[in-house]
């Protein structure tokens, strides 16, 4: 009895270069990482990430593939706190993107659900383009694009959708 097996592979040239690569491979990773950005001796922003890998040429970038919670302080104090599947950090432009599962929690318990969000370091704003969902004590907000300062406390939403209260009292100041 005799048995013949055929194995074929094949594999594009230019994606094996990309991985390859010594431009596209970390120059620096970590293992149950922790970074501090302060100002001050007063620290401002805390990530932990599983991993954290640092890419270093054209573009310099920290990298997360595997999760991550970032805690942001005010005066030493927690304000608000952030996880997400994956973020990217560009060192240069002082921005980073959390996607994948983002939720962000205000010291309030207020609760931002989405699949991508921008955090602008130098502008200390947190924003994102797409579908966002806002839980508070009353009400659930939707809508489509989101503004806040990093701590989540003041926040404009676009394209707004749902069921929103207002107390009689506001709109006798307003009027």
């Amino acid at each position: 009895m005799s048995s013949l097996i055929f194995w074929s592979c094949e594999n594009d040239i230019e994606k094996i270069k990309i991985i390859t690569t010594k431009d596209n491979a970390p120059s620096e990773s970590a293992a149950d990482a922790i970074l501090i950005f302060s100002d001050s001796a007063k620290v401002k922003v805390k990530v932990i990430a599983p991993r954290m890998d640092r890419h270093t040429g054209n573009a310099n970038y920290i990298e997360l593939t595997e999760g991550v919670e970032i805690e942001f302080y005010n005066d030493q104090q927690v304000t608000s706190n952030l996880t997400a599947d994956y973020a990217i950090h560009f060192e240069e432009q002082g921005k980073m993107e959390a996607k994948g599962n983002v939720i962000l929690i205000n010291e309030l318990g207020e609760k931002l659900n989405t699949e991508h969000l921008i955090w602008d370091e130098k502008k200390k704003k947190i924003y994102s383009y797409e579908f966002v969902k806002i839980t508070t004590k009353d009400e659930i907000i939707m809508g489509e694009g989101f503004e806040s300062n990093q701590s989540f406390t003041k926040f404009k939403i676009k394209k707004i959708k749902g069921t929103i209260s207002i107390e009689k009292a506001e709109l006798e100041d307003n009027e």
